[in-house]
């Protein structure tokens, strides 16, 4: 079973008494608002699968656009599983929206911190090239960071195989969740690496423990509003407004 589906399955307490309130897909992160007893829910998601390929009409990128807001919520939280990039941002996005209706209890941590102190003298592997490289690279023995685009000193994505199953400590962002590569790149990891999950698109749910992993850090929306906002004028991750990082441990039930 993928992770999408438990995620799916985790969610659907909560799905028939949700609605949706809106979809705001800006230029980096997505975000899906949610109704549910009289309070408003949201959850990111990283922006993938727009371009210029699109504009004159020969392929859409949301299929339903315009119309997503009518659509069943189950159906909208089941993009996740589309080929369609911007699609499967959304249905991220809804998913994470639900999760936070019930949220799990979690530790206000950097996923960086994390993986400065596993990762020291270690070897380490990023999958995402995130802004705490360069901090990592002064701590770990070896660092390979292992990217779809590659920066200069990155590796091509490519080389998980190869490199992955070499990590003591292995980062995998939670966008591989989104382009459907997150269970191969798990299955290249050693079974005694120390592997967590990280990035605003990772969901904040425990179902990732039952699968090995060792801390899951995501973020919550704790301002719909404010974070709205932000994402619809162009934010990146560090300028979005009214979120906060945390992080989930298995040890602590969540904490």
């Amino acid at each position: 079973m993928k992770i999408i589906d438990t995620l799916l399955q985790e969610v659907s307490s909560v799905m028939e008494e949700a609605r949706p309130v809106e979809v705001a897909i800006g230029a980096y992160w997505t975000l899906v608002t949610l109704g549910h007893r009289e309070a408003l829910y949201a959850g990111l998601s990283s922006t993938l699968g727009g371009g210029d390929e699109h504009h004159h009409g020969k392929s859409y990128p949301v299929r339903d656009c315009g119309q997503l807001l009518h659509l069943p919520l189950a159906q909208l939280a089941a993009l996740a599983y589309s080929e369609n990039l911007l699609e499967a941002s959304v249905g991220l996005a809804t998913i994470n929206a639900l999760l936070s209706i019930r949220p799990q209890s979690g530790a206000e941590l950097n996923a960086a911190d994390i993986v400065a102190e596993y990762g020291a003298g270690k070897r380490v592997a990023i999958v995402g090239h995130f802004p705490f490289i360069e901090r990592i690279r002064k701590l770990a023995q070896t660092l390979w960071v292992l990217e779809l685009r590659p920066h200069d000193g990155d590796e091509p994505s490519e080389r998980a195989p190869e490199l992955l199953p070499q990590a003591d400590v292995v980062a995998l962002t939670g966008t591989a969740l989104l382009n459907g590569t997150f269970e191969s790149l798990l299955a290249h990891c050693r079974s005694d690496a120390y592997v967590l999950v990280l990035g605003g698109t990772t969901p904040l749910s425990t179902a990732f423990f039952d699968l090995g992993i060792a801390a899951v850090s995501g973020t919550r929306v704790i301002d719909v509003a404010a974070a709205r906002d932000s994402i619809l004028q162009g934010a990146t991750y560090r300028q979005i407004a009214g979120k906060l990082p945390l992080t989930l441990f298995p040890s602590t039930g969540g904490f």
